[in-house]
């Protein structure tokens, strides 16, 4: 029995490192995704919740933040599809209000919703969660082609999106590997 209490206290360790090294990445892709702060935020702790109770499953994914992302994303389909029928408030506070709390700008969150929803999954894991091709693919469950194509597409939208609103930032030295 003590060999167990270790290997729950060994899991519980490595999860909060996990957590404490990824948590804000993890925000900022979800955030960049959902373009609603509040939502982001919830989506958030329920794949980090869900990520704790299949810690050692989730540990060996080739890519556990992007394992939390995809879960988050996933969530958000689950709620909506709940929620469809709901009727928002009128005075519900806009999504992009509070951008600056996530170190991403007002202008780049605003242009990020105007994307489809694939290019923002994309673009979030590649750029903000920093994850190569094939894993992106992975989490996605696309082909390495499709998340090229997708993160293609959305530079080149954010590009001309960005560049009406920040006239002096050189858009064209976006970049991806």
């Amino acid at each position: 029995m003590l060999v167990r209490r270790e290997g729950v206290r060994d899991q519980r360790a490595e999860f909060v490192e996990f957590y404490e090294t990824n948590k804000d990445a993890c925000l900022r892709a979800i955030a960049g995704s959902v373009v609603d702060r509040h939502l982001a935020e919830e989506l958030a702790a329920e794949a980090f919740a869900r990520a704790w109770a299949t810690w050692p499953r989730v540990s060996r994914h080739p890519s556990p933040a992007g394992w939390v992302v995809r879960t988050a994303l996933n969530t958000r389909v689950s709620w909506w599809r709940r929620r469809r029928r709901e009727v928002p408030l009128a005075a519900h506070e806009p999504a992009t209000s509070d951008a600056s709390r996530y170190g991403i700008d007002r202008d780049v969150m605003v242009a990020l919703g105007n994307l489809p929803s694939r290019q923002r999954e994309v673009i979030t894991l590649r750029l903000l969660l920093d994850l190569d091709t094939e894993t992106t693919a992975k989490v996605l469950g696309i082909a390495p082609g499709t998340v090229t194509a997708h993160l293609s597409r959305a530079i080149r939208a954010l590009r001309r999106g960005l560049s009406s609103t920040i006239p002096d930032h050189n858009i064209t030295e976006v970049t991806h590997p």
